[in-house]
């Protein structure tokens, strides 16, 4: 992504995120307010909610000014994982809120006290479920579109905030009817949900700063524009490396005629590296290429024969980089491999003796690859 696009992207989500902690924080007053003078355990943990998220907004924040700082000697790929970092942050906060919750529900079931709804109390309920709704609907839909994973969360923490103010109601308007306080025990279930959404959040965190798949679809348009040029026969091999939401490099091989010469070749790789990065923001480090011979009939041959095998295995997504030299006596190709295959070195054997079979002579080569970007 350019650098005035990551600026852009980093303003939105410092001013979202600024929205979010000033709705939060007269939100928290209010309800703080409310809920001890009504003596509400569930009026009180709701403010302890949005307190909670006031410091999921100010860690976004702080995530997003650390992951634009400049690349250095010890980071050269920049600091946009941070952001990741920021998403597990939040995710350890929500759990503390939901323990919290908990810990607090659990002790007024055991010394209940009753609470004192008044009209100003459920007013304020109503106006900050509403609020919520919107400022999680909002944040959320924000986080989206810059593909911030912080935003996200504190967008489905507020809406979340959301459902415990609606809880809240429900419990006032049984014990205003019925006489029958339930907030403590309705506080359990909320406490219960929200523990489960941060773990949640937290597995996805962790996932993002493992390394996950990328995008299908940025996958798709970047093939769509490799494959734009004539001269390419096939795109395989396409390995994107995550340095933040918005930032990646990346590998590809690509299929072209074995009768290019070298300048044409490398004019190719440079229109292909500056093509990918202007239209995806993916700074391609490295194209690698295999020389397909369209002519040769025993090469073609011998490639459509291998095919035939390979077809009878399901796991097998598919072959590429396929290589025949009569004089050498040479037989090489790479296969991927799909992640459902239990046993890859059972599978390489058996591939191997079946070609084997049909070039006895030959010295055969077989490369098992993963599926990093062929089955999306």
């Amino acid at each position: 992504m350019k650098k005035n696009n990551k600026n852009k992207r980093n303003k939105e989500i410092i001013v979202t995120s600024i929205i979010g902690i000033i709705t939060n924080f007269f939100l928290a007053i209010f309800k703080a307010i409310v809920g001890i003078l009504s003596g509400s355990i569930a009026i009180v943990l709701d403010a302890i909610n949005n307190t909670t998220d006031v410091a999921s907004s100010v860690v976004t924040i702080i995530g997003a000014k650390l992951a634009t700082k400049k690349p250095d000697k010890e980071h050269p790929f920049g600091h946009g994982r941070i952001e990741y970092l920021s998403s597990l942050v939040i995710s350890v906060i929500i759990l503390y809120a939901g323990l919290t919750a908990f810990t607090e529900s659990i002790k007024k079931i055991i010394h209940p006290t009753l609470p004192n709804y008044t009209i100003f109390a459920i007013i304020v309920v109503v106006v900050a479920t509403f609020v919520k709704i919107i400022l999680g609907n909002y944040v959320k839909v924000k986080g989206k579109e810059l593909s911030s994973t912080s935003l996200i969360n504190s967008g489905n923490d507020a809406l979340l905030d959301a459902v415990v103010s609606f809880t809240t109601l429900v419990s006032a308007f049984i014990y205003i009817v019925f006489k029958i306080s339930t907030e403590a025990y309705l506080s359990i279930i909320i406490s219960i949900i929200i523990l489960k959404t941060g773990l949640d959040m937290l597995k996805d965190a962790i996932s993002s700063i493992l390394g996950e798949r990328v995008d299908k679809n940025l996958i798709k348009e970047v093939r769509k524009t490799i494959y734009s040029y004539e001269e390419v026969y096939g795109v395989y091999d396409m390995i994107f490396s995550n340095y933040g939401p918005t930032s990646y490099t990346g590998s590809v091989h690509i299929e072209i005629p074995n009768t290019m010469d070298l300048l044409e070749v490398d004019e190719l790789q440079r229109k292909i590296t500056s093509d990918v990065y202007q239209k995806h923001g993916i700074l391609l480090t490295a194209i690698g290429i295999y020389a397909i011979d369209k002519k040769n009939k025993r090469v073609i041959e011998a490639r459509h024969k291998i095919k035939d095998i390979i077809k009878e295995y399901d796991t097998i997504l598919q072959m590429h980089g396929f290589y025949f030299n009569t004089e050498k006596k040479l037989i090489q190709f790479d296969l991927v491999v799909s992640f459902d295959e239990k046993n890859q070195d059972e599978l390489h054997d058996k591939i191997y003796n079946e070609v084997k079979k049909l070039y006895p002579d030959y010295k055969l080569i077989i490369q098992l690859d993963n599926d990093f970007s062929v089955s999306i």
